[in-house]
C-alpha cells in the first residue's frame, strides 16, 4: 500500500503575471489531496473518489484513448509510459482532500501531482524523480497534452512545496525561498469562478495592450520599462488600457520587493517590520487586482475588510478571480480573523506554508 500527498497553493506575488512571461512567488499550503491505494492483479485502474461522490475505471489497454477533454488520469500514465515506464499490472486507490474545489487553490494540480508521484513507484520500473520533475510531468499531463493555456505555477509549487521563485524566460527556472513565515488565513467566498470573463480582460486585453505600445515604441519591455514612463503613453491608450498597463508594472514592481523581502529575512515569524512589509505588499497587489484587473467581488472586498479589521495585516484575491478565494497573513489573531471571514459570509482555513508532495509513511 502506497499513500502520496501534495499540497494546494496560495500565489502571494505575480497573480495574472505568469502568462505575460512575468516571474510569479507561490506557496504551498498545509491543506492536502491524497491518493492511497495498491497494484492489483489484472489491469483494471479504479480510483474512488468519495470526496466528490464518484469513481474512475478503465483497463490499461484502454488508457491510450481519451473518453473525455480533460483524462488527466489516463494521460499521466501515457506521459510515464513515454518516459520508459512500463505498468505490468493495474492499482485500485482512494483520493481524499481537503483542498477547496474550483475555488483558485491549484487542487486539480495537486491531485495530478499526487497521481505522477503515485504512478511512477507503482510502475514496473520506478525512477527516482525530483520533485521538478514531478512537477513537469503534471503539467504535461494536465496542460500541454490537451494544449490547455497554463503555466507552471501550480504544478511546481504544489510538487515542490514552500516558497518558490517561479521565472518562465528566457527560460525556465526556479529558486525555493524558505522564510519561516507565520499564520494565513484563506477564505473561500464560495462563489464561482469566472476565470474566462477575468482571461478575457487580464490576459488578451494587456497583450493587446503591449502590442498597440511596442507600435508606437519599440523599445518598450514589460520586464523592464520603468512604470513611470507609461505617461508617455497616455494619449496612445484609453484609460481602461492605462490602467491594466500600469497595474501590471506596479504588480512587477512589488514581486521583485516581496522576493527581497522573502529572500534576505529568513526568520521573518515574529519579525514585526518584516510581517508588516509582507502584508502591505499582498494588499498593494490586491489593490491593483480589484480596482484595475477587476478580479475581486463585492464578497471577496468584503470578506478582506473583516480580515484587515479582526486583525491581518494584509492579503489578496487568489488565482483567477471573479470569485473563489482570498487569503490573508496573520500571524497573530488568526482565529479572529478566520471568525470574522465566517461573519463575512465566508468558509475560513486556518493554513500555514507547507511541504510539497510526499510519501507519507
Amino acid at each position: 500500500m502506497i499513500k502520496i500527498s501534495t499540497p494546494g497553493r496560495i500565489c502571494f506575488f505575480g497573480e495574472h503575471q505568469d502568462y505575460l512571461g512575468l516571474p510569479v512567488i507561490a506557496a504551498a499550503i498545509s491543506r492536502r489531496i491524497q491518493i492511497e491505494g495498491d497494484r492489483r492483479q489484472d489491469d483494471q485502474v479504479i480510483l474512488h473518489l468519495p470526496d466528490i461522490g464518484q469513481k474512475e475505471e478503465f483497463s490499461l489497454s484502454q488508457s491510450e484513448q481519451y473518453g473525455k477533454s480533460r483524462d488527466y488520469f489516463k494521460s499521466t500514465i501515457n506521459n510515464l509510459r513515454r518516459r520508459g515506464h512500463h505498468f505490468s499490472s493495474g492499482f485500485e486507490c482512494t483520493v481524499r482532500g481537503n483542498i477547496p474545489i474550483n475555488s483558485g487553490t491549484s487542487s486539480s494540480s495537486a491531485l495530478i501531482v499526487s497521481w505522477a508521484h503515485f504512478l511512477y513507484l507503482m510502475s514496473d520500473n520506478p525512477a527516482n524523480y525530483s520533485p521538478k520533475e514531478l512537477g513537469e510531468i503534471a503539467n504535461a499531463a494536465e496542460v500541454l497534452e490537451f494544449g490547455e493555456p497554463g503555466g507552471m505555477m501550480d504544478h511546481y509549487s504544489t510538487a515542490i512545496g514552500h516558497v518558490i521563485y517561479l521565472e518562465s524566460r528566457p527560460a525556465i527556472h526556479v529558486e525555493a525561498l524558505t522564510p519561516k513565515l507565520g499564520t494565513f488565513v484563506l477564505g473561500d467566498s464560495l462563489e464561482p469562478k469566472d476565470t474566462l470573463g477575468i482571461l478575457a480582460r487580464c490576459r488578451y486585453g494587456m497583450e493587446a495592450v503591449i502590442e498597440k505600445v511596442q507600435q508606437y515604441d519599440s523599445s518598450f519591455s514589460i520586464f523592464t520599462t520603468p512604470a513611470e514612463q507609461t505617461r508617455e503613453y497616455s494619449q496612445l491608450l484609453t484609460q481602461d488600457e492605462m490602467s491594466l498597463l500600469i497595474a501590471n508594472l506596479e504588480d512587477r514592481d512589488i514581486l521583485l520587493e516581496g522576493k527581497d523581502l522573502l529572500s534576505q529575512t529568513q526568520s521573518a515569524n515574529g519579525n514585526a517590520d518584516t510581517d508588516t512589509r509582507f502584508g502591505e505588499l499582498l494588499y498593494k497587489h490586491y489593490l491593483n487586482l480589484r480596482d484595475h484587473k477587476r478580479t475581486s467581488t463585492p464578497k471577496i472586498d468584503r470578506m478582506m475588510d473583516a480580515a484587515l479589521s479582526a486583525g491581518a495585516l494584509g492579503g489578496k484575491i487568489n488565482g483567477s478571480g471573479g470569485g473563489g478565494c482570498m487569503f490573508v497573513y496573520a500571524p497573530e489573531k488568526a482565529e479572529e480573523v478566520a471568525e470574522a471571514i465566517e461573519k463575512a459570509g465566508g468558509k475560513s482555513y486556518i493554513i500555514t506554508v507547507d511541504e510539497g508532495t510526499r510519501l507519507e509513511a
